[in-house]
């Protein structure tokens, strides 16, 4: 899927971004960015291998939730 494509891209941002910030934020927002960004494109691959399309939505819905925190912890950096 596209969207995976461009998740996993934006992982590789993120992580990048992250790499510069303070040392104090490492266990803060760096660490919590980190892991919203990860879940993105994890939750689009997991979707997929459930049993109805119900299960799949859920986990594009948690997909764009990790979207929209990842978005606010950037607003907040």
């Amino acid at each position: 899927m596209k969207i995976w494509v461009e998740s996993i891209s934006l992982v590789s941002e993120t992580y990048k971004i992250t790499r510069d910030f303070p040392d104090f934020e490492k266990f803060g927002l760096v660490s919590q960015m980190n892991r919203c960004a990860v879940s993105i494109p994890s939750n689009i691959a997991e979707g997929p291998s459930k049993s109805s399309n119900k299960h799949f939505n859920q986990y594009l819905e948690t997909a764009m939730g990790s979207s929209f925190e990842l978005e606010t912890q950037l607003i907040i950096a």
